[in-house]
C-alpha cells in the first residue's frame, strides 16, 4: 500500500483530523468506509484530470481485498436503494450530480437527499473499486467502460440480480450510469402486436431477415427484444446466439439453447461475435446493437447467410431507422447498401414510452413489415413514401406512432397532451385527433 495512504490511515486511528474540503457523507445507516476518504485525501496536490485519476486507480489496485470489499459493497448500497424505491437508473459521481446519488423513478430523474452527499473524489474511488484492471485499461482508452454489474442477492429463479452499467469521465471525474435489468419477462402477447407481426417474428414462421427494434435510450427497446427471445426460446428447438455489450437478461435454455457472449469479456467486438456466430451453427442471432458501419455490415453478412437476426438501434421511426443505416456509410456506399438492406430487412419496430394516466408508463410503438412496395422504395430512394406506407397497412400488421398514440389516447391509457407531445408527426396526429 502506498507510504501515504497508510500514513493517512495512521492518523485516522490517532483521531487527527484530516484537512482539506469538507464531505458531507451518507447517513448513519450506510457510513462511507475511511479507506474510501483515506485514499481520496492522500491525492497529491499536484495532480489534476486525467493523472488526479490514474492515481486513484493505482492505489485502489493495491488495496487489500478486505478493504476493496468494502468499498464494493457501499457501491452495492447506492444499488439496493434503487431496488428499494423501484427506479430503472442511478446515476452519481461528477460534478453534475453535486454530491448527490439520483435516480430515476417513473421516468423522473431526481437526487435522492437521504443518502447525504459525496465529496467527487470519494466517488471517484469508489467507482473504480468496482472495475477489473482491464476494465480500467478501457475506461483509460477510450474515456468509458460498458460492463454488466451484479447484486449478491437472490433473484427469480435463484439468480442474482444484474444490472447495465457505464463509468465515463465527465469533467476530468468519474461518472456512474446504472440501469436495473428487469427480472420480468413480458409474454410477446402483451406487446400487442398484429398477429400478423407476431407470427413474423417466429422463427416456426419466418426463418430467416432482419428485424430491428429501435428507441432513445429508456424505450423498453432490450424488454422488447428478450420478450421475442423469450417467446421463441419456448416455442421450437434451436440455438440462439445473444451478443450484448453488456449482457442484460440472462434467458435460461428452454427448447434452444441460448448462448450468452459479453462484447469485452467474452469477444473482443460485435462484428467478432458475429462473424463467429456462423461457425456456432445458431438460426436466430440477437446483436445488441448496430452502432457502427463494421457491426452493421456483418449483421448484414450473418442476415444474408440464411439467419434470423434481431438488433437495436437508437432512432426514433421506422424511416429514420432505414435512413441512419444508410448514411453510415460513404456516398459511394450507399446504394450497394440500399439495395443489400433492402433485400435482407423483414421488420422495423420503433417505440417509446409514455407516461400512463395514474401512474406508470405505456409502450407506444411504430411498426414497419416489409413488402414489395417497401422494398421498392428503399432502393428508390423514396423513403419518404415509407410512413404513408404503414398509415394504410393495418392489414398488413403495420401502425405508425401516431395512430398507436391515438390508440392509447382512446383507451385512455394517455391524455391527448402526452399523445401530442410523444408524436413525431404532429400534423398527422392533429388530423387523427381532429
Amino acid at each position: 500500500m502506498d507510504a501515504r495512504i497508510k500514513e493517512l490511515m495512521n492518523r485516522r486511528q490517532r483521531g487527527v483530523e484530516r484537512d482539506g474540503t469538507a464531505r458531507m457523507t451518507a447517513p448513519v445507516t450506510a457510513p462511507l468506509p475511511d479507506i474510501c476518504r483515506t485514499v481520496a485525501d492522500s491525492i497529491p496536490y499536484s495532480l489534476y484530470g486525467e493523472a488526479r485519476i490514474s492515481f486513484l486507480a493505482e492505489q485502489v489496485k493495491v488495496l487489500p481485498d478486505r478493504e476493496r470489499t468494502t468499498l464494493r459493497q457501499h457501491v452495492e448500497h447506492f444499488v439496493r436503494r434503487m431496488l428499494e424505491t423501484g427506479a430503472s437508473d442511478i446515476d452519481a459521481g461528477g460534478l453534475a450530480c453535486n454530491g448527490y446519488v439520483w435516480f430515476r423513478i417513473d421516468g423522473d430523474k431526481r437526487p435522492d437527499e437521504t443518502m447525504g452527499r459525496y465529496h467527487v473524489d470519494e466517488t471517484n474511488v469508489l467507482l473504480l473499486s468496482v472495475l477489473t484492471d482491464r476494465q480500467r485499461t478501457i475506461l483509460f482508452e477510450e474515456g468509458a467502460i460498458d460492463f454488466s454489474f451484479q447484486l449478491s442477492i437472490e433473484g427469480r429463479e435463484g439468480r442474482t440480480r444484474r444490472f447495465r452499467a457505464t463509468i465515463y469521465f465527465d469533467m476530468e471525474h468519474l461518472a456512474l450510469n446504472m440501469r436495473a435489468i428487469s427480472e420480468e419477462l413480458r409474454p410477446l402477447r402483451s406487446l400487442t402486436f398484429h398477429p400478423l407481426i407476431e407470427r413474423g417474428l417466429m422463427f416456426r414462421h419466418v426463418r430467416d431477415g432482419l428485424t430491428l427494434v429501435t428507441g432513445v435510450t429508456g424505450s423498453g427497446k432490450s424488454t422488447t427484444l428478450d420478450a421475442i427471445v423469450d417467446a421463441n426460446n419456448k416455442d421450437i428447438p434451436g440455438h440462439i446466439v445473444i451478443i450484448g455489450k453488456p449482457i442484460e437478461f440472462m434467458h435460461v435454455s428452454k427448447m434452444c439453447i441460448v448462448r450468452h457472449r459479453e462484447v469485452g469479456s467474452d469477444v473482443p467486438s460485435f462484428k467478432d461475435g458475429i462473424v463467429q456466430a456462423l461457425r456456432q451453427d445458431p438460426d436466430i442471432v440477437v446483436i445488441g446493437e448496430m452502432r457502427d458501419p463494421e457491426t452493421i455490415s456483418s449483421a448484414l453478412e450473418i442476415t444474408d447467410s440464411g439467419h434470423k437476426v434481431f438488433s437495436t438501434l437508437h432512432t426514433s421511426s421506422a424511416v429514420e431507422s432505414i435512413d441512419r443505416i444508410i448514411g453510415e456509410y460513404p456516398p459511394e456506399e450507399q446504394t450497394r447498401i440500399r439495395n443489400r438492406l433492402a433485400d435482407v430487412l423483414r421488420c422495423v419496430i420503433s417505440q417509446k414510452l409514455c407516461p400512463r394516466v395514474g401512474g406508470g408508463r405505456v409502450l407506444a410503438k411504430e411498426v414497419l413489415w416489409m413488402t414489395p412496395s417497401t422494398r421498392a422504395a428503399i432502393k428508390n430512394e423514396n423513403t419518404n413514401e415509407i410512413y404513408q406506407m404503414m398509415w394504410e397497412g393495418w392489414n398488413q400488421g403495420q401502425i405508425t406512432l401516431e395512430q398507436d398514440l391515438f390508440r392509447l389516447m382512446r383507451q385512455g391509457s394517455i391524455t391527448p397532451e402526452i399523445a401530442m407531445n410523444y408524436a413525431n408527426n404532429k400534423r398527422r396526429m392533429k388530423q387523427l385527433m381532429g
